[in-house]
């Protein structure tokens, strides 16, 4: 892979969970890279004009819109710019949107840091690797719930009626803890 950079490198970590933004950020810190963090589409595009990072790491979901505006303004001012999207509501349409639009991989949340250093790293074309603990499949489905919950509005009677599942069924659902 060859790809220009600074004497550091930088990245930016565009996530609107300030917690996550700063553990992420610390710990790419400790790994040798130079780090710029925006809480929102806005701020992230401040910083992209400010200094185009080598490597980004985006959340899909930002508090001002979707994290995808961001890629094609990575790659235009850095076009060997590398971009990873972080999710927690990953479905199969929003990656192939975010690898269209220039990211080089697709991270379920919660990812650490270990994992999207390696997917900013990992060589062109080469497959990655499977995950070591893979979610669970009523983690996955508990994730589904969610993210449907979230695009309705947290309108429970809508949610349940899209899921094809009975009301009281989705409100038990909702009020358990995530399952790992």
């Amino acid at each position: 892979m060859n790809i220009p950079q600074s004497e550091e490198r930088t990245l930016l970590i565009a996530d609107d969970d300030e917690p996550f933004r700063s553990r992420l950020a610390r710990a790419m810190e400790k790994r040798g890279y130079a780090v710029a963090t925006a809480g929102s589409i806005a701020e992230a595009r401040t910083r992209i004009k400010e200094s185009t990072p080598d490597y980004a790491v985006v959340d899909l979901r930002l508090g001002d819109g979707n994290g995808l505006e961001i890629v094609p303004l990575l790659r235009q001012s850095r076009p060997h710019c590398r971009v990873v999207m972080l999710t927690g509501y990953g479905n199969i349409a929003t990656a192939v949107a975010a690898v269209k639009a220039g990211a080089v991989d697709y991270i379920a949340k919660p990812a650490d840091a270990d994992t999207v250093e390696a997917a900013l790293l990992a060589p062109e074309g080469g497959m990655p690797k499977p995950p070591e603990r893979p979610m669970s499949a009523d983690r996955v489905r508990w994730e589904h719930i969610q993210r449907v919950y979230e695009l309705c509005d947290r309108n429970v009677s809508e949610t349940a009626r899209r899921l094809n599942m009975h009301r009281r069924t989705l409100q038990r659902i909702l009020a358990k803890r995530s399952p790992q």
